[in-house]
């Protein structure tokens, strides 16, 4: 019974915690308290650009599963050799854009070693206005579906985009495609900030996602792993 019990919380463990934080000592204390519950942190601009690599290796010698969030995008030699050198500080994902085109996203193949790289499709700031506007294109899951079949075709390991796509690209892409959330939102009271396309939890993994990046819901709560920890249970 309790070998039973164990494997369902190790299986509940979907969550990426994004830690969008300026302050380096709170991050720290933030990530020992949660990592015993979390799938992988999150780390991106804000954390990287204040703490550089010194603060991702004090994050890493914790939990050294990163889900390094810099989105690539520039020349495709340009953005493999950014990737070259990623790769040595072992992210277990990291991110391009798939806007960046096909010659940029195959040469991200080369050396990942155990790096996983995901297609960043539509950001989940964007809404249909947006989409039209800089994308020619209104129907939102429509462009997500097209740069998911371009993420598969150009051998990418997965993609990130919001719940309100997960099915339509799930059916594009088969079972093995990881597929990365972020617009998670913890309560049915879907509330829009600067996230357009959002959903809860359980909802995001029933529509087939594999990980939800969840970070103001958890990191701005009075009680952080008492947050995630109900969170996870909510996923059993």
């Amino acid at each position: 019974m309790a070998l039973l019990i164990l494997t369902q919380k190790m299986k509940s463990r979907k969550i990426i915690v994004a830690l969008d934080s300026n302050n380096l000592n709170k991050t720290i204390k933030l990530v020992n308290i949660l990592k015993k519950d979390v799938y992988a942190f999150k780390i991106g601009y804000q954390f990287f650009y204040n703490f550089g690599l010194e603060g991702y290796k004090k994050i890493y010698s914790i939990c050294p599963k990163i889900f390094l969030d810099l989105k690539l995008h520039d020349i495709p030699n340009t953005v493999e050799k950014g990737l070259e050198a990623l790769v040595k500080i072992k992210p277990l994902f990291t991110t391009i854009h798939i806007s960046g085109g096909d010659d940029m996203m195959i040469s991200s193949r080369t050396n990942k070693k155990n790096t996983k790289v995901l297609g960043v499709s539509i950001l989940t700031s964007l809404n249909s206005d947006q989409t039209k506007k800089y994308y020619s294109q209104k129907n939102v899951s429509l462009l997500v579906k097209k740069f998911a079949q371009a993420a598969k075709k150009n051998k990418l390991d997965g993609v990130v985009c919001s719940p309100q796509e997960i099915k339509h690209i799930r059916k594009i892409v088969g079972k093995n495609f990881i597929i990365v959330t972020p617009g998670i939102r913890i309560t049915n009271n879907l509330k829009s900030d600067d996230q357009k396309r959002v959903e809860t939890p359980k909802k995001a993994l029933e529509l087939g996602a594999n990980y939800l990046v969840i970070g103001r819901p958890i990191t701005k709560s009075r009680d952080p792993l008492k947050t995630l920890k109900d969170i996870n249970k909510s996923l059993i």
